[in-house]
């Protein structure tokens, strides 16, 4: 018997935590009936699981893809307004991928698309601690009492950051470019702890996630992960 949310993420369906939100929306039927409870039991081998009613069945072949999300491109699966969606840019990829984590709607830089749910979770989960960089250009000129509370810990409205490793890059009239590695995942998080300073993000580009780096991957184009890469990001999420 396992666990119907991590039989979902096992499937490429979704991560963990997500399985657990499609759970209690009712959008997941086992032998046809709907199953809203977490923690519910299935015996993969017997038990016909659906979502959305089609038939979920356990991924053949993992797949670890990084992409360099664009600008004006959602990280979600489904948009009742058409917008373009990041799975819309992976063409040739015939397994169903689903992105680790989020960037929003304007951000842009490296993003993770896997079917490995249980790798995807670790990823996510803040107390694996995996580190993620962005370079950030905000309005105005940061000074040392911004940097320091950027640092330290800001808090937002759904509680407080961890302190944050943030450099000064570079500064112009009216700019200044930094440079802010987080490991929590919190919504918008960046752009909340810049306006929580007085600096609003004008641009935002997440450059490194764990030990990948976005490199010179072109914006809207996506490569699969090497052999030494996935297993330098399992190693950095404590995944065997």
């Amino acid at each position: 018997m396992e666990r119907l949310q991590k039989f979902l993420a096992k499937a490429g369906v979704s991560s963990r935590r997500q399985a657990e939100n499609l759970i209690r929306d009712g959008r997941v039927k086992v032998n046809g009936r709907v199953v809203r409870e977490i923690g519910s039991k299935i015996d993969p081998r017997r038990d016909k699981v659906t979502l959305d009613n089609w038939e979920i069945t356990a991924a053949e072949k993992k797949v670890y893809i990084m992409l360099n999300k664009p600008p004006r491109v959602i990280t979600s699966l489904r948009d009742p307004a058409g917008r373009l969606k990041v799975t819309d840019l992976l063409k040739g990829v015939e397994e169903r991928v689903y992105p680790v984590g989020r960037l929003d709607y304007l951000t842009e830089g490296l993003l993770l698309l896997t079917n490995d749910g249980e790798l995807a979770y670790r990823l996510s989960h803040p107390s694996y601690e995996v580190d993620k960089t962005y370079i950030a250009v905000v309005r105005g000129n940061v000074g040392e009492k911004a940097l320091g509370k950027l640092r330290g810990g800001i808090w937002l409205e759904d509680g407080p950051t961890r302190p944050a490793l943030v450099k000064r890059l570079a500064g112009g009239k009216g700019w200044t470019k930094l440079e802010i590695t987080i490991h929590e995942g919190k919504n918008r998080q960046v752009r909340r702890m810049c306006e929580a300073v007085g600096h609003p993000v004008l641009s935002l580009k997440r450059v490194r996630y764990g030990p990948l780096y976005l490199g010179d991957l072109a914006s809207g184009a996506y490569r699969h992960l090497k052999p030494g890469e996935l297993r330098a990001l399992q190693t950095a999420c404590r995944f065997n």
